[in-house]
């Protein structure tokens, strides 16, 4: 019988020999290559015929989008046997719902797209990792069983290494950046058996500024190690650890199911002072930038075994 078949997108090359060696899949070739004009060239080497095929193909920009859609067509029209489509991580998580008039939501038009690759005769199924919002799960048509991968047990595993490296022994606390993340750190502290804590934030009226207004735990002379589910900017973060700063903490550190980090975003996370590490998981190819400066932990596994119980 024949292992499953793996292709992976080129953004998703770093991710594709682990996830290979973790579920004992086979590597399947691609070719691709960019015409002058610009179009993409894309053909699919090894022959998907019958096989149980995985799709690893993160979206962490538009391009990305169309190759996962793309190469998702090729492979089903080209008679694959089932399609497993991975996705470690969703682009425009953020943007689940319109809040002004007129706005896209394309957490939603995207969803579609990959709800359009024709389904295979032993079923296509979409594998999503710690989505911002629970919702988009089920963006996605019928025609797809759509699996949304909770990253927990990989981030308190992650947690305890970096209190472990602090020496912070019992005295940490798990933070939130703000309230509306309180309920899934709660979750996360108790599995820690450590207390949880948030800050609180006031939003202006008149220019929609945003102000830190207190934080709601002792944590006065202690680490704390704020989670989020992404860190792109590092805005809300900054703001967060020095409220916790402020109110006595000994040591901040950060962690994050995506690293998103564009730009010289983590340059200036940890040249602002109030930040003593960034750890998260290799969910995005952003993950690369933290080499020596946190830890890093692999999704292989966890997408691995999901795909198998599949």
């Amino acid at each position: 019988m024949h292992s499953k078949l793996l292709f992976a997108t080129p953004t998703y090359e770093y991710l594709a020999d682990e996830l290979c060696a973790a579920g004992g899949f086979e590597r399947g070739s691609l070719e691709r290559r960019v015409f002058p004009d610009g179009e993409t060239y894309r053909r699919v080497v090894a022959d998907p015929w019958g096989r149980h095929v995985v799709l690893l193909g993160g979206t962490p920009n538009d391009s990305d989008w169309l190759e996962v859609y793309d190469l998702g067509c090729a492979i089903a029209r080209a008679g694959a046997r089932s399609l497993s489509i991975v996705m470690p991580y969703f682009g425009y998580s953020t943007m689940e719902r319109a809040v002004k008039s007129g706005e896209v939501v394309t957490a939603k038009t995207r969803a579609r797209l990959i709800s359009a690759i024709p389904a295979c005769e032993g079923g296509t199924r979409t594998f999503l990792f710690d989505l911002h919002t629970d919702g988009i799960e089920f963006y996605f048509s019928d025609t797809h069983v759509t699996h949304h991968l909770y990253g927990s047990t990989l981030v308190t595993e992650l947690v305890r290494r970096i209190v472990d490296g602090d020496g912070a022994g019992d005295a940490f606390v798990l933070g939130a950046t703000d309230a509306g993340r309180a309920k899934w750190v709660e979750s996360l502290a108790l599995r820690l058996s450590c207390p949880p804590a948030f800050v609180y934030k006031r939003r202006a009226p008149n220019d929609g500024g945003v102000t830190v207004t207190g934080v709601n735990a002792d944590v006065h002379g202690k680490v704390v190690v704020i989670y989020d589910d992404m860190i792109r900017t590092g805005s809300s973060l900054l703001q967060a650890a020095g409220a916790y700063r402020d109110s006595g903490a000994a040591r901040v550190h950060a962690v994050a199911s995506h690293l998103v980090l564009p730009g010289d975003a983590l340059e200036r996370i940890l040249a602002s002072g109030v930040i003593d590490s960034v750890s998260g998981t290799n969910s995005h190819p952003g993950s690369a930038k933290i080499a020596g400066r946190g830890v890093v932990a692999s999704v292989a596994p966890l997408l691995a075994r999901a795909i198998e119980r599949s």
